[in-house]
């Protein structure tokens, strides 16, 4: 018989590890999807015409039409969906079939507690690094109503860690490994750093991109560093919104 330490540190194990999971990981990340794309179909265009949409998911749609047509972006919301599906009943087939709310909740408190740490620690880093540069200016997306805001966070959660963590880390990577000969950790660094890099330059393209300022600039290149070691150690869902929920802070509280 185990005793009480034993088994509270027995599920504590077990939550670590089935958190990262694409069971609980991709459908935890699900609720992101319905709730973005809802607001993105309810809510009116923006002032330049057209749907008002999260960059990172403007950027997958414009890629998928171009390699495939008209067709694209249906095809590659279509291919997600079934990636997703495949790995989680293959998952679920591999654990048993079993899935417990209660990790989910927990997965949620997770995920306030470490956007609520990752703006303290993030934003005290970026301050003490560039405390002597005057203050941000304001970027376009200031002047959005907050339902437009509350859509572009959500968005911001699901899109760009599918873009920035998942598929640009993960495919530099996998070429540094490949091609370059490196070893797994020295181009899991090199390629969190680039994709760091390239998420914060992402932020300043467009019509609703920022002005480029250097304390933004290094803010969102230390915060792509640390979402990428987020999703390392904790998986797609859980960074996801946590990503979400601290943009959600930042734009709307």
């Amino acid at each position: 018989m185990s005793s009480p330490t034993t088994g509270a540190a027995a599920r504590r194990q077990t939550y670590w590890s089935a958190s990262r999971s694409p069971r609980y990981s991709l459908l935890f990340a699900l609720p992101l999807l319905v709730l973005y794309e809802t607001l993105a179909v309810a809510l009116p265009g923006s002032a330049h015409g057209g749907q008002l949409r999260n960059g990172a998911d403007v950027l997958l749609q414009e890629l998928s039409y171009a390699v495939l047509g008209p067709a694209g972006p249906l095809s590659l919301i279509a291919l997600v969906m079934l990636v997703c599906v495949v790995l989680v009943r293959r998952d679920m087939k591999r654990s048993g079939g079993s899935l417990r709310v209660a990790t989910f909740g927990l997965m949620f408190v997770e995920a306030a507690v470490l956007a609520v740490a990752f703006g303290l620690v993030v934003g005290t880093a970026t301050a003490q690094l560039l405390a002597h540069l005057r203050p941000l200016a304001a970027g376009p997306i200031d002047g959005l109503d907050g339902p437009t805001k509350l859509m572009l966070a959500l968005g911001a959660g699901l899109y760009e860690e599918l873009v920035f963590r998942v598929l640009l880390v993960g495919a530099l990577a996998a070429g540094g490994r490949v091609v370059l000969g490196l070893s797994r950790g020295a181009s899991g660094v090199a390629a969190a750093i680039i994709g760091a890099l390239a998420f914060s330059a992402f932020h300043y393209v467009g019509p609703y991109g920022e002005p480029l300022q250097l304390q933004s600039f290094v803010f969102r290149a230390i915060s792509g560093v640390a979402f990428s070691a987020l999703y390392l150690t904790r998986g797609f869902g859980i960074t996801a919104w946590t990503h979400a929920l601290y943009d959600i802070g930042v734009m709307l509280l």
